[in-house]
């Protein structure tokens, strides 16, 4: 008999264009070698080019959809992304508290505080932020801003090293065990330094700055790919280091779709070894 794979879960909002999202969520699943599950919060409309509108997912069809796979399924780590409102942030907080999901259970939780898409279109209601920090961080294992949202969820600037490190300092004191404040976004930086830290521990995971436009997804993928390796029963500093690498061959590998920016690529796990 073959033995079932572990299991991921994402929270999250669809991707019409197939880029980020639930799409980007289980397509990285797949190429980490875990059983990708969903809750759907929400259904964009977007392409290449920009988000043209959203709707969110009515707020008790977003946790019925959890407590579905967690109870029949079991999950050995889950993720959230865009939660669209905070309805729905309140409820999904509550539900993964009942199936034993984040610090308060034993699967552990990776919130990527998606507030935006690349493109800079709203991906969360105004009164969303709020319960992002009160109802989310406090039960994350790990947390993952980009520097929009770490400016967004704290009101910091990261501007270098020290800044980064500030941030990492001041998202920590919101609750979550781990936080990773990734510098993707800090272009006068040649590397791509992403700051883990649980405020004990520092650690700095640089990386090759490739010159491509093409990072749709980047944040969902490098996420997803972190919660592949938790579920696979890695602790955090060496799933953010797995994670670390795959988002760097996946960007390496980026491809234009569209007329806009395309998606980083999962598509060299496929590929046959070296």
């Amino acid at each position: 008999m073959t033995t079932s794979p572990p299991t991921a879960l994402t929270i999250a909002g669809s991707d019409s264009g197939g880029g980020a999202g639930i799409q980007a969520d289980l397509r990285t699943f797949f190429a980490c070698g875990v059983h990708g599950m969903t809750a759907i919060t929400a259904v964009t409309v977007q392409n290449s080019v920009g988000v043209r509108g959203f709707t969110e997912i009515p707020a008790d069809v977003v946790t019925d959809q959890i407590r579905a796979v967690a109870e029949d399924m079991g999950v050995h780590a889950a993720k959230t992304g865009m939660l669209a409102t905070a309805e729905i942030i309140t409820a999904v907080a509550s539900t993964l508290d009942n199936v034993h999901i984040g610090l308060h259970g034993t699967a552990p939780l990776v919130v990527d505080p998606v507030a935006a898409s690349m493109h800079g279109d709203a991906l969360l209601r105004a009164d969303a932020l709020e319960a992002i920090r009160t109802e989310l961080f406090p039960r994350a294992t790990l947390v993952t801003p980009n520097l929009d949202e770490v400016r967004l969820l704290t009101g910091m600037e990261v501007t270098g090293p020290d800044s980064q490190r500030a941030a990492a300092e001041a998202l920590l004191a919101l609750g979550p065990r781990w936080v990773l404040v990734k510098g993707g976004h800090l272009h006068t930086d040649p590397r791509c330094v992403d700051l883990l830290s649980d405020g004990t521990e520092h650690v700095e995971l640089a990386g090759p700055r490739y010159d491509t436009p093409h990072t749709h997804g980047g944040g969902d993928t490098l996420a997803s790919a972190i919660t592949a390796g938790l579920a696979k029963g890695l602790d955090v500093p060496d799933a953010a280091a797995a994670g670390k690498r795959f988002i760097e061959r996946a960007v390496a590998e980026s491809y234009p779709l569209g007329a806009g920016v395309g998606p980083v690529s999962p598509f060299w796990r496929l590929a046959p070894e070296d």
